[in-house]
């Protein structure tokens, strides 16, 4: 197999390019299709303040990698999540990523600033893992990019999470999600950062081979909260889909975007905002989804901890910095 552009030997095959690349041709295909991306979404200009929301995975470090390496002003925000020793490892391999560019990194630790960690916040709550988790990641990175004064927010969502996502939100018809589905949410509302997805047009192989030819470190187990999630059933079936007809995940998202979503977005209700009386953070309600969902969890914690002990105790403060339920992933 014959690189497409130098002719020499290729290292991949990208059949939905009708194309093959050696080393070098690769990684310079792979830097044109994100600068592509960024530019057609006019996600971000050279001055912003960037915060990259990094988990130690190929997708979030591959987004960093590219934007430290074209001169980014791009800092790091890792969520320390308190899955065991997936989150250990995760917090381990990010730490080291950064130690070996000099790269600016903030780490939350769920546990220590909110009382406890995933797992724990999924009992307490009675909710899949994954719900308080998405939740608390959006209100985390939304929240330290404004108190710290980021101008955006970039997230490794890549071209199989997006078409996943969008055929999740076809199927149950979630009309508020498929309107605001899109690789760049302005920030239009006060206290809520324009949000991007740079790697949106290049898929998860696509992804995983430039980490490796880059030579970047990176987790490759698999959450353990995410067995059994629909969202890796869609990307199953989008799989099978693909491998017969090679280019399908592209064109059902780019289609969408091109087509779909500017009519939908127009046709959005318009919303108004609010400070949560809690954090203070933009909320629709008095109190924003991520402080009720705090208010609960210790709550039930405390409660438990009573008829565990068989004694009477007192509830303990929620903490004070409690993202807000309006802006999606």
């Amino acid at each position: 197999m014959r690189c497409s552009k130098c002719k020499g030997r290729a290292s991949i095959e990208l059949r939905r390019h009708h194309a093959a690349y050696c080393k070098p041709d690769y990684l310079e295909f792979f830097d044109q299709q994100v600068e592509r991306a960024i530019h057609k979404q006019r996600m971000f200009q050279p001055n912003d303040r960037i915060l990259v929301g990094v988990s130690g995975g190929k997708d979030s470090l591959s987004l960093w990698d590219y934007l430290l390496r074209m001169g980014y002003d791009a800092t790091a925000l890792h969520i320390h999540l308190g899955i065991g020793e997936y989150s250990n490892h995760s917090h381990t391999t990010t730490v080291k990523f950064a130690q070996e560019r000099g790269a600016p990194l903030i780490t939350v630790d769920l546990a220590e600033q909110y009382g406890m960690g995933v797992p724990e916040l999924s009992q307490a709550i009675r909710r899949v893992p994954c719900s308080g988790c998405g939740l608390s990641k959006r209100y985390i990175l939304n929240k330290e990019a404004y108190d710290r004064e980021f101008t955006v927010v970039a997230m490794g969502h890549n071209l199989d999470d997006e078409a996943a996502t969008l055929m999740g939100n076809v199927l149950h018809w979630e009309m508020g999600a498929l309107a605001r589905q899109s690789p760049a949410l302005p920030a239009n509302r006060e206290k809520l950062i324009r949000r991007v997805k740079p790697l949106y047009t290049v898929t998860e192989r696509e992804v995983a081979a430039n980490a490796i030819l880059r030579g970047i470190e990176y987790v490759q187990e698999e959450c353990p909260n995410s067995v059994g999630a629909r969202s890796i059933m869609y990307k199953n079936a989008l799989d099978q889909i693909e491998a017969q007809s090679p280019g399908t995940k592209h064109a059902f998202f780019s289609i969408f975007l091109d087509r779909i979503r500017p009519v939908m977005e127009g046709a959005q209700e318009d919303f108004e905002l609010r400070d949560c009386d809690i954090c203070g953070q933009a909320t629709t309600g008095s109190v924003c989804a991520f402080c009720r969902m705090w208010q609960q969890a210790h709550r039930k914690a405390g409660e438990n901890s009573q008829r565990a002990q068989g004694t009477r105790t007192v509830q303990g403060p929620v903490p004070d910095a409690l993202p807000t339920e309006d802006r999606p992933v």
